[in-house]
């Protein structure tokens, strides 16, 4: 008789960690909090302005997002903690700032989010955009709310995620996008200029910025799977998230190439990403374009509504009972704003976006002087990788001189 003992089961060989449905679940949630609609609308904006270029402001961006994704997720995985208690264990009272400037952009962004949903919808069947938008509304209220789905959501995102990539894929495969060129301009690009470092720190704040970098992290955690124990698993996901978000953008990026360097005007459209679609592949490209733009909207509303929520859950044990409520009400609220303003409101959408380029220096700040002073104590005596600390301070230097750019959006409300 065959031995089926926890003894006599075969164990991994060390050094090589599965991507179980978990960690999955995790990289998706970071991913797919990433791309949303605005993720597709600087895409398709850049690569309409830059051409091929664009993909050198691609791969620099991926390399710094790996930077900083490594070093943050790293240092919440060790710990096995959370940032906004990590935070208040560092200095008393951050963390409260941190959950602040998290809850708040994540509030507001989620209300572009919802909008993005009912546009979808609206290219995908016509429907009022309002519609689409409650509809989609009150499905993210049912997977994060209802148990049994709340089990389900790992796998949930893990098919929003590869769906929008293989929709993408097709069309970027109709557009006969110029690859080689692409390739080529990736390592010597034509131009250096202003605008191509803006479409870098833009696009790395998309990815990185704000609560999306810190939402497969919180996932990992709740689902037990931080500990020194477990730092080869959280290593591979931190990356493997920012490889999937970067094929994402590469694909959505050769798709729109392959009709701007055909010569269409795509920006002159109402709505440039969906134009660009149509123009590849037709009426079905613009169907595509809908499930792809509602699957990245719904996707990144249940993203924020989820780490928003993780961000204050933690400060009472009250919070952390009535989790399900808190969600119900984030994007109540969120509906309501859109509901109201038939939009996100300018002017807390620019003032959204630029404590999104403040949070992320801050919490990567934090992260790095945990891993540089207080290993000891708050990372268990655990040795961290110093070429890892260097690579990251040299983000954070980066992200700093980024958020410095994004602040002043606040100053130009006042006038």
């Amino acid at each position: 008789m065959k031995d089926t003992s926890a003894a006599a089961r075969p164990r991994p060989r060390p050094g090589r960690v599965a991507l179980n449905s978990g960690l999955l679940g995790a990289l998706f949630l970071m991913a797919t909090s990433a791309v949303g609609p605005g993720f597709i609308t600087q895409t398709t904006t850049f690569t309409a302005q830059l051409g091929a270029t664009f993909a050198f402001a691609i791969l620099v961006s991926v390399l710094v997002d790996i930077a900083v994704q490594l070093n943050i997720w790293r240092v919440i995985g060790v710990a096995n903690m959370r940032a906004q208690d990590l935070a208040n264990r560092v200095l008393p009272g951050a963390g409260y700032v941190l959950a602040a400037l998290v809850v708040f952009g994540g509030l507001v962004f989620n209300v572009g989010n919802l909008a993005g949903t009912g546009l979808g919808l609206q290219a995908l069947t016509g429907l009022d955009p309002r519609w689409g938008t409650v509809l989609s509304a009150v499905l993210a209220v049912v997977i994060l709310g209802v148990k049994r789905l709340g089990v389900a959501l790992d796998r949930i995102l893990v098919v929003l995620g590869v769906a929008m990539i293989a929709l993408t894929l097709y069309v970027a495969f109709v557009s006969k996008p110029p690859v080689g060129e692409a390739l080529r301009q990736a390592v010597l690009p034509d131009q250096l200029g202003s605008d191509v470092f803006l479409a870098t720190v833009t696009i790395i704040g998309g990815t990185v910025g704000g609560y999306i970098t810190y939402a497969g992290a919180h996932r990992l955690v709740e689902l037990g799977k931080g500990g020194r124990e477990n730092v080869s698993a959280v290593t591979r996901t931190s990356v493997t998230g920012i490889i999937v978000t970067g094929v994402m953008r590469i694909v959505l990026f050769l798709a729109i190439l392959g009709v701007v360097a055909g010569g269409a005007a795509v920006m002159e459209a109402a709505n440039p990403a969906a134009e660009a679609f149509r123009q590849a592949a037709g009426e079905v490209g613009l169907r595509m374009f809908g499930v792809i733009f509602w699957a990245a909207a719904v996707s990144s509303v249940i993203g924020a509504s989820y780490t928003s929520v993780s961000f204050v859950s933690t400060f009472h044990p009250v919070l952390t009972q009535r989790r399900g409520a808190l969600v119900t009400g984030f994007v109540g609220v969120s509906l309501v704003i859109f509901l109201l303003a038939g939009q996100a409101p300018a002017t807390l959408l620019v003032l959204a976006g630029a404590l999104n380029g403040a949070i992320l220096p801050v919490g990567l700040g934090i992260m790095l002087w945990v891993a540089t002073r207080r290993s000891r104590d708050l990372l268990g005596g655990y040795r961290y990788p110093r070429w890892l600390l260097a690579v990251g301070w040299a983000a954070w230097a980066l992200t700093l001189y980024m958020a410095w750019n994004a602040l002043g959006g606040i100053a130009a409300l006042w006038q």
